[in-house]
């Protein structure tokens, strides 16, 4: 498996990450889901040094605990404990296209309608988030924004979308997401 490799996206999200952080405590104890190459981990060790990377990706383990930040393999929150205020999830958000190779199909696919990975993170976040804990995602318009709102809306989550940009033939949400 490969690593995912810093895209806009990331770059969009670690710059939000950072915004944010600007006005939060250093004491915020942060989880970066799916870290892949670090870039939001990295992000978030601008202001906490209680950051928890995770990947499914054992190349990716190796690479962030090579790099010094605190690391997991982790599917999802399987080898996770603890309540976070800050969860970071960059996921895979694609659709499953037929041509698309294994390789990169493991790290930009998040199932077959792309939303899949994605909406088994929001139901299973809500045990790993401390009361007033919140979460931000980013995800693509070809993953179907409906269907992630109204699953955000189904789980009592707030949200509100804090970012987009318009990316070649995507446009790019970033979300704010907390506890309802």
């Amino acid at each position: 498996m490969e690593i995912y490799e810093p895209k806009e996206d990331s770059y969009f999200l670690s710059e939000i990450i950072k915004d944010y952080l600007k006005k939060r405590d250093k004491k915020i104890k942060i989880l970066d889901m799916g870290s892949g190459s670090g870039i939001q981990a990295e992000a978030a060790l601008t202001k906490t040094n209680d950051v928890l990377a995770v990947d499914i990706n054992e190349k990716a383990v190796t690479l962030l605990k090579n790099k010094g930040i605190k690391t997991k393999y982790s599917d999802l929150f399987s080898n996770v404990s603890g309540k976070f205020d800050l969860i970071i999830f960059n996921p895979p958000y694609l659709p499953e296209e037929d041509y698309e190779g294994t390789k990169t199909k493991n790290v930009t696919t998040g199932g077959k309608e792309g939303y899949e990975l994605l909406l088994k993170f929001l139901i299973e976040s809500k045990k790993y988030l401390k009361e007033n804990g919140k979460i931000l995602i980013i995800f693509s318009s070809l993953t179907n924004k409906k269907i992630i709102d109204k699953t955000l809306e189904k789980l009592n989550y707030k949200f509100n979308c804090l970012e987009t940009k318009r990316l070649f033939f995507e446009e790019i949400y970033v979300y704010l997401i907390e506890n309802g």
